[in-house]
């Protein structure tokens, strides 16, 4: 992966780096609204614990945790962030035209195929089901 050192110009910016295969736009039918109604406030709305609240407005993804594509090869297109998890996320071309997002494999680069099924070879991203073990 690509990372670009920024120059020095602040302290705030002097070990400061950025992935540039990282993407941040997210697929419109893959994202919604997140309702959070938490903020440190009870049923009621009272709030109950303080120095609680604020932050910034979040999209959920849509994240596939089932990989439930069997033996259908998959293309990684981006590399996102993901603000709702501490994690990034893959967002996936299958072979049938369908889209969506995946948890990011470690050492998975844009452009790697990966595939879901039983008689699929053990490689990163890969996913087979636990009885095929």
């Amino acid at each position: 992966m690509a990372i670009h050192l920024y120059k020095t110009s602040t302290p705030s910016t002097r070990k400061g780096a950025v992935d540039r295969q990282v993407k941040s736009n997210p697929r419109n039918n893959l994202i919604y609204g997140q309702h959070r109604c938490g903020k440190g406030r009870n049923a009621r709305g009272i709030i109950t614990a303080g120095h609680r609240g604020g932050g910034h407005k979040r999209l959920y993804r849509k994240i596939d945790f089932r990989r439930n594509e069997k033996d259908i090869y998959g293309k990684i297109v981006t590399i996102e962030y993901d603000p709702n998890r501490n994690a990034y996320i893959c967002l996936i071309h299958y072979g049938g035209g369908e889209k969506r997002y995946i948890l990011h494999p470690r050492g998975a680069l844009i452009g790697d195929t990966i595939v879901s099924g039983t008689e699929v070879p053990i490689k990163m991203g890969n996913a087979l089901p636990l009885s095929a073990v």
